[in-house]
């Protein structure tokens, strides 16, 4: 990586939840480029090394392990205190898919998507700010800023996923409550729903059953591209966005318009 493309978010050290691919490797490799530091969490272990790798251990550790398990989120940010003298940045990314129509889903089903989108995200967001709480209430200035990855699902709904529906619209509440405690702090919390994006997680809905449908409900008429949909979540971690908080940003080709 070559830290001297952009220095936007030199002074960010940035947890990135479902690091290992799609959506959340791009976001660490745009961090990395802007002269970010990286905390990249995922299940997947040879993912993380693999980013490492690309990034460099010195700009980019990582933590193994579910988001749903509570303990996954305190050891990040202790990873990244022990790394980069702490943490003042979260993406809330990792997410999960269990389709089904509502009267036949069942309660797992239910609970898995629940558990790693909003409980996960709810964890890291309270680990993180607890961190920077303390620091704040020991007289340091501190600035974060936590950006929740939320969806179209969130605020239209879907056919057979209702509990990824509730899960991203859970997490524009999550924002908004948590962005109302902090901004005293100078800690900001914003949401960035995004439509269909060129990810494994999209390839039912970019298929040729439903391919036509959707892409007739976005005005660009195209998927959205991972390079592309990490560059707003890049900004809300700048200081290029030090007066924005409690705000939706939605990066999904023109599909909510008027929604």
């Amino acid at each position: 990586m070559n830290p001297a493309i952009n220095t936007s978010l030199g002074h960010r050290q940035v947890i990135v939840t479902g690091a290992g691919q799609g959506i959340g490797r791009a976001l660490a490799l745009a961090i990395a480029e802007r002269g970010g530091s990286v905390i990249a969490v995922d299940l997947n272990q040879s993912a993380l090394a693999q980013l490492q790798d690309t990034i460099g251990s010195d700009r980019c550790i990582t933590v193994c392990g579910s988001v749903a398990e509570p303990r996954i989120a305190q050891e990040a940010v202790e990873a990244g205190i022990h790394a980069f003298g702490g943490v003042n940045g979260l993406v809330n990314n990792a997410g999960i898919t269990r389709t089904g129509m509502i009267e036949k889903m069942s309660l797992e089903a239910w609970t898995q998507v629940i558990d790693v989108h909003l409980t996960g995200a709810f964890l890291f967001l309270q680990a993180l700010g607890r961190h920077l709480l303390e620091r704040s209430r020991n007289g340091e200035k501190v600035t974060g800023s936590i950006v929740n990855i939320s969806s179209d699902a969130g605020r239209r709904g879907t056919i057979g996923q209702i509990n990824y529906g509730a899960a991203k619209a859970g997490i524009l509440g999550l924002t908004m409550c948590a962005a109302r405690e902090w901004a005293k702090y100078e800690i900001r919390v914003n949401t960035v729903g995004f439509g269909v994006v060129e990810t494994p997680m999209t390839e039912t809905i970019r298929g040729e059953k439903f391919r036509d449908t959707y892409l007739q409900q976005i005005p660009l008429g195209r998927w959205g591209e991972t390079d592309e949909v990490v560059r707003p979540v890049c900004f809300l971690l700048s200081e290029e966005s030090s007066y924005v908080t409690g705000q939706h940003l939605s990066v999904n080709g023109g599909y909510t318009i008027g929604v």
